[in-house]
């Protein structure tokens, strides 16, 4: 089947009128954060009460994706009126219902203009907590896959690589290369095979960014790719997303079918002589299958281990062939991008970093959740405008970014842009957008510690300074963390986090050090007075500390 933009213009205009048909919509969240809260119970009661009551001409109840707030789910929208309700369960059910043509219910009401709400801008997220992520109609009803129409049929590829290059968009799952600099170099390879990959390998503690997007607007991904497919000449893609996301899978593999049943995927998409067909492999779980060519040998079938660069992916990555990676978020750019323009991408966010960011925000902070900000937004506005503050109005410490491979950002720079540079000036790394809040319960050795054990877990142990290195400097930890501790151990941390940064094969070990250096950095009188005085300032290691002294 060969879709038509009249085809694709009727999908949307008979999708907005089945939805316009119902004097109310009532939208729950349904991803994995609200259905492990019991959303899915939620919708199911309410479909019953809705059929039971009669209503199910005027009322339609369906499944949306994350609406932001995952601490408080399940979660509850009503259309029209915007009434965003949060807490909700079954026995709620008749009051939401009885409120539909009277008042909202209080109890559960959450203001729209809530700061949560308020101080976010979403391009990304435009679609999360809004579409039915399982019907392809309901995103071709909010312009979805216009931009590869415009793409394939009104573009040249190396028009479109100008487009993005001129937003500034860069990589949103790690270091911040260039977008429009990588597709052009995969797209001036002469090599007549190319591949696109999607790398969403998801492994940061605290991360679920990429899964939300997958879970809640998986379309989006795949346009972006296929958009980026045409641009640098590839007609195949995989996307590289984790097992343990069994519903982020579950709706990428239906989007996959519905997209190639009306011709959005596979052969001649849009009568453009243009093809690519996706699929969906899975990953183990390693962490170090998030580096490009760790992840390129595991989807070949061997073991994700990373080698050496260069060659770089972009020349030589799958099968030998030049290979586009992004991460899922840098691919649900990509649509806005071309349906807006670049003039209009580079106007949001900070000088040097431009566009949104979508962060996972978690740890000590009243309201959690996944929220989506201007690149340049401070970390002050994040935690107390966004995030509400400190729970139980405790003192902020420290925020983690970048996840294992970041570092721990102290009170002093609160009021700092986050964007590239500048949590690269303090030790830090955007990463793909992992942020966790500590107050002072926590103890900032102890943080170090968690973080290299998880990167000596993780560790492929393909390279010496990174097998070895991780193992010495966790020891030197725990040994810190027991009572133990000696100064002179400090010293050999330091030359150690050296070592294991300059002499790593991949980015798991070169930024593994991360946390331990930005901790020494900005809390070293919390290691002073776990040696000198045998005592952990937060008191969260007081335990470990007599029991080890004795």
């Amino acid at each position: 089947m060969t879709l038509t933009l009249d085809d694709l213009k009727h999908v949307a205009e008979t999708e907005n009128q089945r939805l316009s048909s119902y004097q109310y919509r009532i939208n729950i969240c349904v991803a994995a954060g609200c259905l492990s809260c019991g959303s899915g119970e939620l919708k199911t009661t309410l479909k019953e009460e809705v059929k039971q009551r009669g209503l199910e001409d005027r009322i339609l109840v369906r499944g949306v994706g994350c609406m932001g707030p995952c601490s408080k789910g399940p979660l509850v929208a009503v259309q029209p009126g915007n009434i965003f309700y949060q807490g909700c369960s079954g026995a709620d059910v008749d009051a939401l219902l009885d409120s539909l043509d009277t008042e909202p219910v209080e109890r559960l009401r959450c203001p729209a203009d809530h700061p949560f709400f308020a101080k976010q801008h979403k391009l990304v997220l435009e679609n999360c907590g809004v579409i039915d992520p399982e019907r392809i109609e309901e995103y071709i009803a909010a312009k979805g896959y216009e931009p590869l129409y415009t793409a394939l049929r009104t573009m040249a590829p190396e028009e479109v690589i100008e487009e993005v290059s001129r937003a500034g968009l860069r990589g949103r799952g790690g270091g911040g290369y260039p977008t429009g600099l990588k597709w052009s170099t995969v797209a001036n390879a002469s090599d007549r095979t190319k591949y696109v990959v999607c790398n969403a390998d998801e492994g940061d503690p605290g991360a679920f960014m990429d899964r939300s997007v997958l879970e809640s607007d998986p379309h989006r991904v795949l346009e972006g790719m296929a958009i980026g497919a045409y641009a640098v000449g590839a007609n195949y893609g995989y996307i590289y997303v984790r097992a343990e996301y069994p519903l982020a899978v579950k709706r990428l593999k239906k989007a996959i079918i519905q997209a190639k049943r009306i011709g959005l995927l596979g052969e001649n998409i849009f009568n453009s002589g243009f093809s690519f067909d996706v699929q969906v492999r899975l990953g183990a779980g390693a962490f170090v299958c998030g580096e490009e060519t760790a992840l390129i040998a595991s989807i070949e079938g061997h073991p994700g281990k990373p080698r050496p660069r260069p060659p770089y992916p972009a020349a030589s990555g799958l099968r030998g062939c030049p290979t586009l990676i992004n991460n899922v978020e840098t691919f649900a750019n990509i649509a806005p991008i071309i349906r807006n323009g670049g003039d209009w991408f580079s106007r949001i966010g900070s000088a040097e970093s431009k566009g949104t960011k979508v962060f996972a925000l978690a740890g000590r902070v009243k309201q959690t959740g996944l929220i989506e900000v201007d690149m340049g937004t401070t970390l002050r506005e994040i935690v107390y405008d966004i995030g509400g503050g400190i729970v139980q109005e405790g003192t902020f410490k420290a925020v983690q970014t970048g996840g294992p491979s970041g570092g721990c950002i102290p009170e002093q720079f609160l009021d700092m842009g986050v964007d590239y540079g500048s949590l690269a000036k303090v030790g830090s790394i955007m990463g793909s957008g992992g942020m966790i809040i500590m107050d002072q319960q926590s103890c900032m050795v102890d943080v170090a510690r968690f973080f290299m054990e998880f990167c000596m877990s993780e560790s492929c142990g393909k390279c010496v300074p990174c097998r070895v290195g991780t193992a010495q400097i966790h020891e030197l930890l725990v040994k810190i963390i027991r009572g133990r501790g000696e100064m002179s151990d400090l010293a050999m941390i330091e030359e150690l986090c050296g070592l294991v940064k300059d002499a790593s094969l991949c980015g798991l070990g070169q930024t593994a050090a991360n946390p331990v250096i930005s901790t020494l950095r900005y809390f070293k009188d919390e290691y002073l007075a776990h040696i000198q005085e045998k005592r952990c300032v937060a008191d969260s290691c007081a335990k470990v500390i007599i029991t080890e002294a004795l």
